[in-house]
Formats: C-alpha cells, sequence, structure tokens
C-alpha cells in the first residue's frame, strides 16, 4: 500500500469513527424530554461533526455555510421529527413515543449526512462547491440505511447494558385511571398512526401497553 493509500484508509477510517460517535450522540439528544431542544441539540451536533470531518480531510470549516447545507439536506426528515417531537405534549405516553421516534430520526439524520460530507471530500470537494440536487440523492439513500444502523447501535449499546431508561417511565408505569383517559390515549395514537408520526407496529405495542 502506499503512502497515500495508507493516508486515504487512515482518514477514512478517521471518519467512520467520527460518524458513528454523533451518531449515538444524536440518539441520545433526541431523547430529551423538553420539546424542540432535541432538534436544537441534534442541529448543534450535526455541526460538531461537520467541522471534524473537515478537520480530517483538511477542509475550511464554514458554519454558515455548513448550517446552510445541513438546512438543505435535512429540511424533509427534520420536519417529521419535529411533529414527531410535538408528540411529547401527549400526557402520560407523550415523552416517550416523541423521545424514542426523534431519537431514531435523530440518528438517521446524522449518519446520512456524515456519509454526504465523507464521500464529498474524499472525492476532493470542499464546503463551498456542494452539488446539492445530487447529494441530497445520496442523503436520502444513507437515510434509510441510517435507520438500520442507529437500530443497531441501539441494540447493541442494550445488550451491553450502556442504556439507560431516557424517561422516568415506560408506558406500563403510566397511571391512566379512568376508562375515559385510557379511550384519549387510545384516540391520540390512532391520530398519530394517521398522520403517520408513528409505525403500525408502534401503534399495536402502545395500544397493547395501555389496554
Amino acid at each position: 500500500m502506499s503512502q497515500h493509500e495508507k493516508k486515504n484508509s487512515e482518514r477514512s477510517k478517521h471518519a467512520d469513527t467520527i460518524i458513528q460517535n454523533h451518531v449515538i450522540w444524536s440518539m441520545g439528544a433526541g431523547l430529551v424530554p423538553i420539546l424542540m431542544a432535541d432538534i436544537l441539540a441534534v442541529s448543534a451536533l450535526q455541526i460538531d461533526m461537520i467541522r471534524q470531518l473537515c478537520r480530517v480531510y483538511d477542509v475550511d470549516f464554514s458554519e454558515t455555510q455548513g448550517k446552510a447545507i445541513v438546512t438543505s439536506l435535512t429540511s424533509s426528515t427534520l420536519a417529521r421529527a419535529g411533529a414527531r417531537s410535538l408528540v411529547k405534549l401527549i400526557p402520560g405516553i407523550g415523552s416517550i413515543i416523541g423521545g424514542v421516534t426523534v431519537s431514531a430520526f435523530a440518528g438517521a439524520s446524522t449518519y446520512a449526512l456524515g456519509e454526504v460530507f465523507k464521500r464529498h471530500f474524499e472525492s476532493g470537494g470542499t464546503i463551498l462547491d456542494f452539488d446539492m440536487d445530487r447529494l441530497k440523492n445520496l442523503y436520502k439513500e444513507k437515510f434509510e440505511k441510517g435507520k438500520k444502523v442507529a437500530e443497531e447501535l441501539r441494540r447493541k449499546k442494550e445488550e451491553a447494558g450502556e442504556v439507560a431508561d431516557p424517561v422516568p417511565a415506560s408506558p406500563k408505569a403510566v397511571k391512566l385511571e379512568t376508562p375515559e383517559a385510557r379511550i384519549q390515549a387510545l384516540k391520540d395514537l390512532a391520530e398519530l398512526k394517521e398522520k403517520g408520526l408513528i409505525s403500525d407496529e408502534e401503534f399495536e405495542r402502545l395500544k397493547a401497553d395501555l389496554l
């Protein structure tokens, strides 16, 4: 292996480590139980990741340009994550559903962003010459993969006993004392499912916990 190839290999490994660390941190930030604070925390982590990737690839970092690129690439996914953050307003189950779903979105989005910037920098690009149309397609592709990566990282950390409960109570620990409260919670869940904010699987699992 030539010195040039060795340097590129080391850079790639370093970049992968940076991306993985920020995916994990973003997933943790997505669990913040305060409305919309999770989205702000994730955005700050994503900018920090870009700053570190710029350092790895000897690219000049511009926070203004970095934020503009992040906003352009993640606008659709962060809008959905923001909607899921609003789920935290629902009494009893809101912080649990909202935190878990925003956490998954945050991890996938951060992974996709990291992979986009890594590929762009590896091809000799800078933060000033992004082909936004082409890289948006790459972002969407990597976002889908990122959901699987985030789930795998979460599972591994759970198996290692490294993940604490993100909120003070689990769904089964929430006290919904009256039939009316349970009916209202089920209506809220059904509305979330209709709007696409929770999956069919999440709906069935949470419905079972409430009954």
